[in-house]
């Protein structure tokens, strides 16, 4: 059984290799609308905030730019998620793989 399962994570972790070598632009943190003037909602501009290398940056982006960085936020999200998942099977395929030798050592 324990075997059998191994493999699953393997297979999971083939899966989440290949989308990763699919992921294109990207870009780390949050894309908001700030205003001049709050209460009037006049003269918006967009801003991207986000910390990298431990410093926190704040970028101004044109409204141009806007769909395509909501798009490169939305990218890294998917590959902080994939990442995430990556690390979480190899913890429990490095568990599994020293309970199996544990197992084969005591017979």
């Amino acid at each position: 059984m324990t075997t059998k399962k191994l493999q699953q994570i393997e297979e999971r972790i083939k899966k989440i290799k290949k989308e990763l070598q699919l992921i294109g632009d990207m870009r780390p943190g949050t894309l908001s609308k700030q205003y001049k003037d709050p209460e009037k909602k006049g003269e918006g501009y967009y801003q991207l905030s986000f910390t990298h290398k431990m410093k926190s940056r704040t970028e101004y982006i044109r409204p141009v730019f806007v769909k395509e960085t909501r798009h490169q936020v939305k990218v890294y999200k998917k590959f902080k998620k994939l990442i995430e998942g990556w690390i979480d099977l190899s913890i429990e395929y490095c568990r599994l793989k020293m309970d199996l030798a544990k197992r084969d050592k005591l017979k």
